[in-house]
């Protein structure tokens, strides 16, 4: 009889009691532990981060070199009278971009943002280009604008700003300037 009491409730109670510091000791490790692995997450996370930046830097440097790379971007008046809803972008007349406006792109535009539509590779000298836009007055006519402009080509690489701009919804017109 002894011998079952001690069986049912010594053992079950000397067990409770010896695992209590075990898994606080178990508690700490891991915590501390813990801490190691987000310090090391962290640390993996930096150099993920760097080495995509670098990958990217030196896949636009392979991609896009720069004795041949040509950059367009485009910009927008604050016009608050005409709504941009797309621009299109040809070069030697083949369609080298086309892009359709979300309001949060609308509105960077007309905060001053620029938007890069086109990275590409052109051999030098001179090459045509053309940039058409579509957008909408506030009483909801569309005007559809387009101009030409010469990209002349050197050595190095070559950046144009496509701007977008005027007073109203029937006067707005492109113009370009080099970088």
């Amino acid at each position: 009889m002894l011998k079952n009491l001690f069986a049912r409730f010594f053992i079950p109670v000397f067990l409770l009691v010896n695992t209590i510091p075990l898994s606080l000791y178990a508690a700490e490790v891991t915590q501390e532990q813990i801490k190691g692995l987000d310090e090391q997450v962290q640390d993996i996370k930096k150099d993920v981060l760097d080495l995509t930046s670098e990958l990217s830097r030196l896949e636009e440097k392979l991609l896009f070199p720069s004795n041949t790379q040509v950059s367009l971007f485009v910009s927008a008046a604050a016009d608050e009278g005409f709504v941009l809803d797309s621009v299109q972008i040809k070069m030697n007349n083949k369609v080298v971009a086309h892009h359709l406006y979300t309001f949060k792109e609308i509105e960077a535009l007309r905060a001053g943002g620029v938007q890069r539509i086109y990275t590409g590779n052109i051999k030098t000298g001179d090459h045509q280009l053309v940039a058409s836009f579509i957008g909408r007055s506030k009483s909801g006519n569309e005007y559809q604008r387009s101009e030409n402009f010469t990209v002349t080509k050197a050595v190095g690489p070559k950046f144009v700003e496509i701007q977008i701009s005027g007073n109203s919804s029937s006067d707005q017109n492109i113009s370009f300037k080099d970088w």
